[in-house]
């Protein structure tokens, strides 16, 4: 099992090198990667993508839930299309409690404890290569687009909260309380 690289480590903020070929190596490191995706339990992983375990390579794998096979995308090209899925920002504290219970916030492993609401793309069509080296383009919508934006942002040195900011939201931080139960205060910035 690999380590999580936590951030502010610089292999995060760097634009990945591509996959020149899909080698034993490669095969290595996707194995070590699954199996660090599938124990990160607190939060649980959907993605991993190569910098985060400190490899600068056009690489991450995901596994949307817990039943689902992981899928490799190397060397990923993301086209957005469809909707930008929009949360605007509450006014007044209804619209805010509303809000907590309806949003979906998005964390990293990379960043623990924090979390926050950014507008992706409902649907994305992404050029990529497998782990066999054979070539795909497809359409991807839900959730698991949200998860491909996130891990492609990964690639390019780019993590979840500079789209938060980008978009003027806000961010929270995780920790438990008294009963056991995750809770999520917003960060003043």
């Amino acid at each position: 099992m690999l380590s999580i690289v936590q951030s502010p480590n610089p292999v995060l903020s760097a634009v990945a090198k591509p996959v020149t070929k899909v080698d034993k190596e490669i095969h290595d490191l996707i194995k070590q990667m699954t199996e660090t995706l599938i124990n990160a339990k607190d939060p649980e992983g959907v993605g991993l993508a190569a910098p985060q375990v400190g490899k600068s390579l056009q690489l991450f794998i995901v596994k949307q839930s817990p039943d689902a096979k992981v899928q490799v995308f190397i060397n990923p090209t993301i086209h957005m299309i469809g909707e930008l899925e929009t949360n605007t920002k509450p006014r007044n504290e209804d619209e805010k409690k509303k809000r907590r219970e309806s949003v979906k916030l998005e964390g990293c492993l990379s960043l623990a404890d924090i979390w926050g609401v950014v507008n992706r793309y409902k649907a994305v069509k992404v050029s990529y290569i497998d782990e066999i080296g054979a070539s795909h383009e497809r359409t991807f919508s839900g959730f698991l687009a949200t998860i491909l934006q996130h891990e492609c942002d990964h690639l390019q040195g780019v993590l979840f909260p500079k789209r938060v900011f980008e978009q003027q939201g806000s961010l929270y931080k995780s920790s438990k309380d008294a009963k056991g139960e995750t809770v999520f205060d917003e960060i003043s910035l």
